[in-house]
């Protein structure tokens, strides 16, 4: 298998730059980081890529027993660390990715030596004790809704999560990502996503962690940011000043600053 044709992988930036590995979400692909990578490139090694079933990827490399895990994303992760022999790399995980980042980062922490996690939720699912945003009804409501009509699903959907209002541009622009990502393989990642309960991963990570949130995140609330601070030991939590899921569009600015902060005091 030809990793970098299956995850359509792209390296740029500067060569002997710190390596920064950045990796999408869910209905999403790389080019969700058009806004910030410009400005990180200056200085950093950026690597991207298309999980298998988004994207660019290559679909024939889809395998719905491997992609129902998040176990399975992490592992074409330290795949892609391992073709291009990638050490000492900031994994910068937006939403479900952060997840994703967490479990690579266990297996092989020779590879990854930082994680920013951008608008992270270890568990949608609200429970004793802990606030995940949606009750178990309203992810079910939404996996029926989703698996019955996903493009009219990712229509009414990417606007709320984007967030927004004002620049429906945006939201337009989550939506045309959602539609152009096969329905079958998009729900096994919804369910895989929403379903997931990472929050005992989250004590595993030894590694320096920056948490990003937007100040109002209707997938990821403010509860969300502080317990997966409260759980990472020695990781900083960092509020942008942005609304909706997706700051590397809603906020490239801020972002990349955090982000450049992050790795400068790592």
């Amino acid at each position: 298998m030809d990793i970098r044709r299956r995850n359509n992988v792209t390296v740029t930036g500067r060569a002997d730059g710190p390596v920064v590995v950045l990796a999408h979400g869910f209905g999403c692909d790389q080019n969700m980081w058009r806004l910030v990578a410009p400005a990180l490139a200056e200085n950093y090694r950026l690597v991207l890529f298309d999980y298998v079933g988004s994207g660019k990827a290559d679909p024939s490399a889809w395998d719905e027993r491997r992609y129902s895990s998040l176990e399975g994303y992490a592992r074409d992760v330290l795949q892609v660390c391992e073709e291009l022999d990638l050490r000492d790399v900031t994994f910068v995980g937006h939403s479900v990715s952060a997840m994703v980042g967490v479990l690579a980062t266990a297996k092989a922490p020779e590879r990854i030596s930082r994680l920013v996690m951008v608008a992270p939720s270890p568990c949608y699912i609200d429970d004793e004790g802990y606030r995940g945003g949606f009750s178990a009804e309203d992810i079910d409501e939404l996996l029926e809704s989703l698996e019955s009509n996903y493009l009219g699903w990712s229509a009414a959907m990417a606007p709320v999560i984007m967030g927004n209002a004002d620049r429906p541009e945006l939201g337009q622009e989550l939506t045309a990502s959602f539609c152009a990502t096969d329905p079958d393989m998009a729900r096994v990642f919804a369910r895989t996503t929403f379903l997931s309960d990472s929050r005992q991963d989250l004590k595993t990570v030894t590694v320096p962690t920056l948490v990003l949130e937007c100040r109002q995140d209707v997938i990821a609330p403010r509860e969300v940011g502080a317990y997966v601070r409260d759980t990472i030991p020695g990781s900083r939590l960092v509020t942008l000043e942005a609304t909706g899921h997706c700051p590397q569009l809603s906020a490239p600015q801020a972002t990349v600053r955090a982000i450049v902060d992050f790795m400068s005091a790592a």
